[in-house]
């Protein structure tokens, strides 16, 4: 799931999971952290899910994947878009 909270001239997008889904760490691995695994990781949050926020430049275009343990990665079934292997994100 995003999260995304519109500030002057950029947006803090929060990425959240469900604690336990996939099991063990995960990273949001994308163009906004030059494709660096372990930048972002998700970290747990009073409700059990697992999260992780970055702020991006206003009205431009991302794209992210998630990476879990043992080299698994998946995408956002929430992004606004996908490329074929990547989640696209609009801020």
């Amino acid at each position: 799931m995003l999260e995304r909270k519109q500030l002057k001239d950029r947006t803090q997008v929060t990425f959240v999971l469900p604690a336990d889904t996939p099991p063990g760490p995960v990273s949001v691995v994308g163009d906004f952290n030059d494709w660096r695994p372990g930048t972002h990781t998700l970290v747990p949050r009073k409700d059990g899910s697992r999260a992780v926020t970055v702020a991006l430049p206003g009205k431009s275009v991302h794209y992210f994947r998630y990476l879990a343990t043992g080299g698994c990665w998946f995408d956002e079934e929430q992004a606004d878009g996908h490329d074929g292997i990547n989640s696209r994100l609009h801020t």
